[in-house]
C-alpha cells in the first residue's frame, strides 16, 4: 500500500463531490431530521462495505466485465433514483407538512427509519459506477506486485469511513439550520430541488456506458 495520506486527502473532495448520496441525505434530514440523515447515510455506508467486500473478492470485476450486469444494475439504480425525485415533487403537490417541528414543546415524530436506511442502501448498491470507482481508484494508490487483498480491504474501508464521518458532519450542519430551512418556502424550495436532482442523476446513470 503506497501514499496513504495522499489517498486520504484525495478521497475527501471525492466524497464531498455533489452526487445522489448527498441529494437524497439532504432530502431526508429535511424531511425526517438528523436521525433520517443518518440512517440515510447508514444504508449508503452498508452499501459501500459490500462494494468494498465484493472488488476485494474479485466479485466487482465480473459486474464490469459483463455488460448484462452492468446494464441490469444501471437500469436498476436509475429507475430507482428516478422514483426517489419523483416521490419527492408529488409530496410537493400534495403539501405535505414538514416531518419535524421547530421549538421546546415539538414532539419530533417516529422516523422511518427502514424506509431511509433501505433507500440509501438502495441509492448505492444498485450503482454499478461505484463498483467501477472502487476498482479503478484503490488500486492506483497499491503496489502493482501486491499480492494479497489486504491493501484493498483497508483502502477501502478508510474510504466508507470518511465518508460516513463527512457526511454525518454535513446532517448535523443542516439540522443546525433547520429553523431556517422550517419556513415553508425554503423547505419546498430544497425539497423540489433536490428531486429534480435525484432525477437528473437517474437520468445520468441510465445514459452512461460501461468502461
Amino acid at each position: 500500500m503506497e501514499h496513504f495520506l495522499l489517498f486520504i486527502l484525495v478521497s475527501i473532495p471525492l466524497i464531498l463531490l455533489p452526487g445522489p448520496d448527498m441529494a437524497l441525505t439532504t432530502k431526508n434530514t429535511l424531511v425526517s431530521g438528523k436521525a433520517g440523515g443518518i440512517l440515510t447515510i447508514s444504508g449508503t455506508t452498508t452499501a459501500l462495505l459490500i462494494h468494498t467486500t465484493a472488488a476485494a473478492l474479485g466479485l466487482s470485476a465480473l459486474l464490469v466485465k459483463s455488460a448484462f450486469l452492468f446494464s441490469l444494475f444501471k437500469y436498476a439504480g436509475a429507475v430507482y433514483l428516478t422514483y426517489l425525485g419523483t416521490r419527492a415533487l408529488f409530496a410537493l403537490r400534495k403539501n405535505e407538512r414538514p416531518a419535524f417541528e421547530i421549538g421546546p414543546s415539538a414532539a419530533r415524530p417516529a422516523v422511518r427509519s427502514g424506509n431511509n436506511y433501505l433507500q440509501g442502501l438502495l441509492t448505492d448498491l444498485l450503482n454499478p459506477k461505484v463498483a467501477v470507482f472502487f476498482l479503478t481508484f484503490l488500486p492506483q494508490f497499491i503496489s502493482p506486485d501486491n499480492r494479497s487483498a489486504l491493501p484493498f480491504i483497508i483502502l477501502g474501508l478508510t474510504h466508507v469511513l470518511l465518508n460516513f464521518i463527512l457526511f454525518s458532519v454535513y446532517v448535523v450542519l443542516i439540522d443546525l439550520i433547520r429553523v431556517w430551512i422550517q419556513k415553508p418556502a425554503v423547505r419546498r424550495a430544497i425539497q423540489g430541488m433536490t428531486g429534480f436532482i435525484l432525477i437528473g442523476f437517474g437520468i445520468k446513470l441510465a445514459f452512461d456506458r460501461q468502461n
